[in-house]
């Protein structure tokens, strides 16, 4: 009630700082704490209403992963988007109020890009025409690096950057700050497309893998009775897709760098591709 008292215009930290150590202090911080923070949220008093998404940005950036599971389930993201929402409180809630909120959900769809929850209920947002455009985000606004980050992450490997980083957050010149935040944002970046870029090397191989292991089982079947027509196209269908592929499974073992953790998956591409030859040969041959 002290963080988010409307008669003071100011933030009170002091009570901001204490609500987050008991957060962090209770087993059940997280979930009583956001279920405390929705109600004063869709307060009709414009300023408990703003210093609670205050309280609520605080916690996301003090109290961790506890917490930044509880926010993307969407048992607290429906509280949020009924501030919006005209078939609930977004008729009477003042445009400051709906903005900011608009701003903590969008924010947090970038710097929690594997909280598929999140992003649904955003785009849910733009779908029914509530949130008409992606809001501009303050340069200087330091948020939450996103948790949990994959192993070898950019945060943790490129030193150079991670001192930089760490340089400038401690800086407390505005101009300093806003560097800080595009830096997080490039880092954010290259981690997105590296992990893009892992996550397709890995499904091709399997892909490949399924198909050629398929494949394999129709031409053992073959050798012993005659296949049945549909059996025959599978076979077809297979061969082709496999031989669609296998350049790309060379390309990916090419581009796979020595200290890429799916160096090991990279370099089944060529006993694979070897693998699909000997099935093809098979199948050209019968």
């Amino acid at each position: 009630d002290k963080a988010t008292d409307p008669s003071i215009p100011e933030e009170n930290w002091e009570c901001v700082q204490r609500f987050c150590d008991q957060v962090n202090a209770d087993i059940e911080g997280p979930s009583l704490a956001l279920r405390l923070l929705a109600h004063k949220i869709q307060s009709p008093q414009e300023m408990e209403a703003l210093h609670a998404l205050t309280v609520l940005e605080t916690c996301v950036n003090n109290c961790g992963e506890r917490f930044h599971n509880e926010i993307a389930k969407f048992r607290f993201l429906n509280e949020l988007i009924k501030v919006l929402s005209p078939k609930y409180y977004g008729t009477w809630s003042s445009e400051k109020v709906k903005s900011r909120v608009t701003e903590v959900i969008f924010s947090w769809t970038v710097w929690f890009p594997q909280e598929v929850k999140i992003r649904d209920a955003y785009q849910m947002l733009k779908k029914q025409g509530i949130v008409k455009e992606d809001p501009k985000l303050p340069e200087d606004k330091i948020l939450p690096p996103p948790s949990p980050r994959p192993q070898n992450s950019i945060f943790d490997t490129d030193e150079e950057k991670s001192k930089l980083l760490a340089r400038l957050l401690k800086s407390n010149h505005s101009e300093d700050l806003q560097a800080a935040n595009r830096l997080i944002k490039s880092m954010i970046k290259e981690e997105q497309e590296k992990s893009a870029k892992v996550s397709r090397r890995v499904n091709t191989i399997s892909e490949v893998s399924e198909n050629v292991k398929r494949m394999d089982e129709l031409l053992e079947n073959y050798k012993r009775q005659e296949l049945s027509k549909f059996d025959q196209e599978s076979l077809q269908t297979l061969f082709q897709r496999c031989e669609k592929l296998r350049p790309l499974l060379f390309r990916l073992a090419s581009e796979t760098v020595d200290d890429d953790e799916a160096l090991g998956k990279s370099q089944l591409c060529p006993s694979i591709s070897l693998q699909l030859s000997s099935s093809t040969f098979a199948l050209t041959s019968g």
